[in-house]
This record gives structure tokens, sequence and C-alpha cells, in this order.
């Protein structure tokens, strides 16, 4: 499929899977949900992955995965009832507004302000590395509601309509030629007073909820999308020549062992959804794992295309943040995009490092790394 009808078509799938329920499997039918349970849903991505088609738009994984989910859970009715269904639609279309040039890895040092004026928040500040904002209209963002509170109080979860003159996005190119990620600049923008989820100074709690759903809500599904371009992998080791290099091949059983591992501890992190658990601080234990291992995987693809790999052919990954799908061709265009977008893989939702000091001390109760000592003038 040529790379401008890629979008396009994506879109109109979508309106197909919503209107079949499968665009929200595990949510509740009467927000336009499936009602599927996790151990269903699972087996509904494994389908849709050997179809080799998207189970979603670009911008569901903020919308559904993340938003809805902590919607679900946090939410007042007024807000589930008005947001969830608007979500599914695509009326309303989210990104999140989290890290700010000051707080990336560091979140709790947050510097966007928000402050009540009658019935409505006026927000000022900045946010960055907000992907796929140029394609929303709504953001999910965590404001500081009271400056005089500790660094993890005092913060709210915001919603905020970005169809106003108060709010700037600006692209950011990536090393890919895209634009995924993005700048947003807040110049006394205005949300209602009622769009505060989990209560207003309570957003820290609210947040830690929407992280655990970011980086481990998928974990039962993505090893299906990583066993799919494995496959494709192992096709294009063929096609050029180097399937039967004992070099390549012992790469190879490195990459399907690591997919299996990924895919076990997928199952764990269904077993705990069957319990009833809501994603938690070990689910940073997969985003790591997943995060490294398609460095590497990407990496050796280039390798396998040698100097193919030197000039784009082809059309470009559909999506930005997850392998390719796997329908798509075997072409260059389509191995390189995934092999420079895998770069951010270890920085987004949380760096390598701070997914390895949230393992150590909120799931192995390890004592916190030595802060430096602070010299007095």
């Amino acid at each position: 499929m040529p790379a401008d009808e890629v979008r396009p078509w994506v879109m109109e799938w979508r309106k197909v899977l919503h209107a079949e329920r499968y665009l929200a499997p595990g949510w509740p039918a009467e927000y336009g949900g499936g009602g599927l349970s996790a151990l269903e849903q699972v087996i509904l991505a494994e389908e849709f992955a050997k179809a080799g088609v998207p189970t979603g738009g670009p911008n569901d994984g903020f919308g559904i995965t993340m938003l809805g989910n902590t919607l679900l859970r946090w939410g007042t009715d007024e807000q589930k009832s008005h947001y969830l269904p608007r979500i599914l639609a695509n009326d309303d279309v989210w990104c999140q507004g989290y890290s700010e040039p000051n707080a990336g890895s560091d979140l709790g040092s947050l510097g966007l302000r928000a402050s009540l004026d009658g019935d409505q928040w006026i927000l000022n500040g900045q946010k960055i590395w907000t992907s796929a904002g140029h394609l929303a209209d709504h953001i999910f963002t965590l404001a500081r509601t009271d400056p005089d509170a500790p660094k993890h109080k005092g913060i709210s979860f915001l919603l905020v309509d970005m169809r106003q003159p108060g709010v700037e996005v600006r692209p950011i190119k990536m090393i890919s030629g895209e634009s995924e990620f993005n700048e947003v600049f807040y110049t006394d923008a205005t949300c209602p007073k009622d769009s505060v989820v989990g209560g207003v100074n309570n957003g820290w709690a609210v947040a830690m909820t929407l992280l655990g759903y970011e980086r481990g809500e998928g974990a039962a599904t993505v090893p299906v999308r990583f066993q799919a371009e494995l496959d494709r992998l192992l096709i294009l080791a063929r096609e050029h020549g180097v399937a039967s290099d004992p070099r390549v091949r012992q790469r190879l059983a490195w990459a399907h062992s690591k997919v299996q591992i990924m895919r076990y501890l997928g199952l764990r992190t269904l077993t705990s959804f069957l319990a009833g658990h809501h994603p938690g601080p070990e689910s940073g234990a997969f985003k790591r794992y997943w995060s490294e291992y398609h460095q590497i995987v990407t990496e050796l693809a280039l390798e396998i295309m040698g100097a193919s790999a030197m000039v784009l052919e082809g059309r470009l990954p559909s999506n930005a943040f997850q392998p390719d799908d796997r329908s798509a061709p075997n072409t260059s265009a389509s191995w390189i995009g995934s092999f420079l977008n895998a770069r951010a893989g270890t920085i987004y939702a949380g760096s390598s490092q701070i997914q390895s000091n949230i393992i150590a001390e909120m799931v192995l109760g390890l004592p916190k790394e030595p802060q430096a000592a602070t010299v007095k003038s």
C-alpha cells in the first residue's frame, strides 16, 4: 500500500473496529467496549496480528490504553459517560502532557502551573516530547495546582481542550524524518473546574496509574506484534541469502528466545489481570525488556540488508511506537523506520535507568540510590 494511503486506510479500518466493539474490547459495553476478559483480549490480539491489521488508530494508545483505562478507575460517572464514548468515536483525539524541559525522568519536578479562577483553571507553562500531539485535539496533562506543597504533592491531572488560542503545538523533527514528538505551550489556557481526574492535588496517584497502563497494559498482547516482526525478519534473512549463515542464525535464535521470554512475561501479567490486579511498578520490567530488545533486533535487520539499508525504499512504518504491521512489505524504509523509532524506546515512558530504579526500590525493596552531598558555600 502506498505511503499516502496508509493513514486513510487505518482510519477507515478503525471505524470498522468501533462498530464491532473491538477498539476497546475490555471496556464495559455501556461505554462502547466489548466487555471481553483479559484472556479474550489476548486471543483477539493474536488474530489481528495473524491477519496483519492494526488494532486502532495512531492516538488510541493515549486515548484508549492510557486515558480511557485511567478514567475507568479514577473518573467520575460524569467523566466516564462523557469522554469514553467520544474517545471511541474519535470525537476527541488525545495526547499525553507529562514531560517538561526540566521534568522528564524526574516527573515530580514539573512546573506547569494551573490556578483556579472561578469555575475554570488557568494554565501557564510548557510540555515537551508530546507524542502524536500534532494529531490531537485534547491533552491530559499534569499541572502544579499547589506550588507550596511538597514535590509529589500539589499536582493535579487535568483534561484540556487544545482547540483554543492559549495552546500552541510545535512539532519536533525526529531522526526518522517524521515529527511524532512535539512541544506544547500553554499561555493562559483554560479548562473547566470539573476537568480534574481523581481529585485536586491527587494527580500523582492518577499519573502513576496511567504510567502503569502505559508500561504494562500491553504486556500480554505486545509480544504478538514482536513475534510477527520476527517472522518478517526470518523472511528477510532468506531473501538476502543469509539465513544459513551461522552468525546470523545465532542472532536470530537469540531474538527468538527473547520473544518467547517476552511472551511468558506477558502471560504472567495476564495472570495478574485475571486475579483483579491493576498494572503497578513491576510493569517497568516489561517496558525495559521490550525497548532494549527492539533496538537490537532492528539493528540486526539493517545488518542483514547490508547496502540495501543505505537507501529508503517503500513506505515508513505505520506505527512509530511498536513494530510495523505483519503485512508490511520487507522494504528498507519499513526496517529503517523501525530501527530509528526504536532509538527512542529506551527513553520515552521512563528511561531504562528510571525503570531500573523503580524495579529496585518499589519491586525488590532495595534502598534508594545514595544522593550526592550538597556543598554549602
